[in-house]
């Protein structure tokens, strides 16, 4: 089972991420290091969900950030590749988060049906059919587990990135390393 790891002093810090982007990603987001004016290229990839609530403090230019429901790179393959093959990024960070509407979304079918016909105009026989073919697809079920295994996948595609796995609590704002 996984174990969440808060970070509240740089001491906390795994010693694999030192002297890492992670580390960085940490420092800025965490501890409050300030922030240079920009990085002048990107350090990492970051993914992590669509969510409103998490908002991560970075100086201009630090990473690549991809947004998908649930932070779920399935799909994303060519968008990690590119920042890794042109971008020149080592490091990809996978970003869970506390409170994830993907990890139930199946158990979300009539909020989902009905919130699509009346924000979205649609039928109610198509945002049936809409939500019942892709529900499954974006369900990442416990949201730890998820990033781990995210994780693990794509160490298999990309042997020499370093691929890590991380917590975003959304409420205490605040990025906890996972020990896998």
């Amino acid at each position: 089972m996984p174990r969440i790891v808060p970070v509240d002093r740089p001491e906390e810090i795994f010693p694999a991420y030192r002297s890492t982007a992670i580390e960085q990603l940490l420092c800025y987001h965490n501890l409050g290091a300030p922030l240079p004016p920009t990085t002048g290229h990107a350090r990492m990839l970051i993914s992590m969900c669509m969510d409103h609530r998490k908002d991560l403090v970075l100086p201009g230019e630090f990473a690549y950030v991809l947004r998908s429901a649930g932070g779920n790179l399935r799909d994303s393959e060519f968008e990690v590749s590119y920042a890794i093959g042109v971008g020149g990024v080592t490091t990809v960070t996978l970003l869970a988060h506390t409170d994830c509407g993907m990890a139930h979304v199946t158990q979300m079918r009539s909020a989902f049906i009905r919130g699509l016909t009346k924000h979205g105009g649609w039928a109610p026989d198509a945002a049936r059919a809409h939500f019942d073919r892709y529900a499954e697809r974006y369900q990442i079920g416990d949201p730890v587990t998820f990033v781990c295994e995210e994780a693990l996948r794509l160490r298999q595609l990309y042997p020499t990135a370093l691929i890590v796995p991380m917590l975003y609590d959304v409420k205490t704002d605040r990025l906890n390393q996972i020990e896998e």
